[in-house]
């Protein structure tokens, strides 16, 4: 726990310099530009689609029920766009980390590693093939997951905690890699991650947790106006990467640390954890 209060802290100091700020700029325009064609062309029949289903299964007397037992009646008028953002929300946030992954960790990896562990040898155990083919795959593996846990959404604590437990999952799983790309071996990265992976889990937790305040703002939209949709989604895209940077930081601090005692203490007998 130690080590990772260290590196939140490391983190911290590290991200609001105006290096890591710009770092952001990249993967903002990639996202600002493709969610921008997509929300143009495709918002309106994806609230469309979400209309027809109210409708074909009568969500709207059930949804209106619901709330009105929970004293936000008020908000049936917006379910259906509610719901369509809902449905946006994910894939807006796993193809900003996809685009903070390729254009910002490598960066943020040569920030830290020059910084402050100047002194460790790159091996350079992973590639920019490797982390895009870990990261579809990883993606993929948590839709589908997502896709299954939906119907935890009858009882929104256990939905919530299901959330926050595969975004932990898959931030951890995709940007240890990229954490330890450029530095670590084959073997250590496997041995590394194998060994951390619970502080790792709980890095990538929290930094989940931390991703529900641009979701606030872009689902908020649906009680305000249909119109302002484009603009908060361009608000949460930024504060989805300004969060994602932090945790880049994060691990890359964790991680470079965790290899750095690996090769003081077991320097040349670093094997694969057992399957």
């Amino acid at each position: 726990m130690a080590a990772v209060l260290t590196a939140y802290g490391r983190a911290l100091a590290s991200q609001f310099s105006a290096r890591i700020m710009l770092l952001s700029l990249v993967p903002l325009l990639l996202s600002v530009a493709l969610w921008g064609a997509l929300l143009y062309t495709g918002l309106q029949p994806v609230i469309d689609w979400v209309q027809v289903l109210f409708t074909d299964y009568n969500v709207f007397g059930a949804s209106a029920g619901m709330l009105g037992m929970l004293g936000l009646g008020m908000l049936k008028t917006v379910a259906v766009p509610l719901m369509a953002m809902l449905l946006l929300l994910p894939l807006m946030i796993l193809t900003s980390l996809l685009f903070m992954g390729l254009a910002a960790m490598p960066a943020i990896g040569r920030h830290v590693g020059t910084r402050q562990f100047a002194g460790l040898e790159m091996k350079q155990g992973g590639s920019l093939l490797g982390s895009l083919g870990l990261s579809l795959g990883s993606v993929l593996l948590f839709v589908l997951l997502w896709i299954l846990t939906l119907p935890l959404y009858v009882f929104p604590p256990l939905a919530l905690a299901a959330q926050v437990a595969l975004w932990g999952w898959l931030t951890a799983r995709v940007m240890s890699y990229d954490a330890l790309a450029a530095y670590a071996s084959f073997d250590e990265r496997r041995a590394l991650m194998h060994r951390h992976r619970w502080p790792l889990l709980a890095i990538g937790m929290v930094s989940g947790a931390a991703g529900a305040l641009p979701g606030i703002v872009w689902v908020g939209g649906a009680l305000i106006s249909v119109v302002l949709f484009p603009f908060l989604a361009m608000l949460s895209i930024w504060i989805y990467l300004v969060i994602f940077i932090f945790t880049g930081l994060w691990f890359q601090y964790y991680c470079l640390q965790a290899l750095r005692e690996l090769r003081t203490g077991n320097v040349g007998n670093v094997q694969s954890p057992r399957p």
